[in-house]
């Protein structure tokens, strides 16, 4: 009688404990990659609140007024009257108050009628903890301004001349720094000029 043969596949026990470890392994190992990741990103709506604050505020900044003389302390730019002449000055030489940096804040908050008095000096940051009609940030949240005088603006071919003399000062470059959560930061910039140095409306 012949032996018949059998044929038997599959797995045997070592083989499926060995499996098992190895899927373990790296199970374990995805597992602390993702852990890892979410612990160091920031929530995607703490961002988005950031941002939100962030571009209020270069908004707002980007919305005040840029003129060769102050517009409340300056016969030649006077908003505050409407006198004539308020706007007789052709460039900062003509102003007695050009619109400067000054060394206080105003006495409200703002907004303000200056793109100036964001800040106290040029190129140094000003902390801000609540938005223009007086609400506080969301605690959590860090607000600080920047702004500088900007060299140009525009293509190489058509740039708008600027430094930072008070007859050149054409461009401003305002930089909003939000920080939030555990040290992230989101930083905006925008540019204000000059187009019209008479214009106070």
């Amino acid at each position: 009688m012949a032996a018949r043969g059998t044929a038997q596949r599959g797995v045997t026990l070592i083989e499926l404990v060995i499996f098992i470890v190895v899927v373990s392994i790296a199970v374990v190992g995805l597992l602390q990659i993702f852990a890892r990741t979410t612990a160091s990103s920031a929530d995607p709506q703490l961002r988005k609140q950031a941002l939100a604050i962030a571009e209020a505020m270069l908004d707002e900044i980007e919305g005040a007024r840029f003129t060769f003389c102050d517009p409340l302390a300056d016969p030649a730019a006077d908003m505050a009257t409407n006198a004539a002449p308020f706007d007789s000055a052709t460039n900062p030489t003509g102003c007695n108050t050009p619109q400067n940096v000054s060394a206080t804040a105003p006495d409200t908050r703002g907004p303000y009628y200056n793109v100036s008095d964001y800040v106290r000096a040029f190129n140094t940051a000003v902390s801000y903890t609540d938005d223009a009609a007086g609400n506080a940030f969301p605690a959590g949240y860090k607000v600080s301004v920047t702004i500088s005088p900007d060299a140009g603006l525009g293509p190489a071919a058509a740039m708008l001349p600027s430094d930072a003399t008070p007859i050149n000062m054409n461009v401003l470059r305002i930089t909003v720094t939000v920080t939030y959560a555990t040290n992230q930061q989101l930083v905006l910039a925008g540019y204000r000029t000059r187009y019209a140095g008479n214009a106070v409306p």
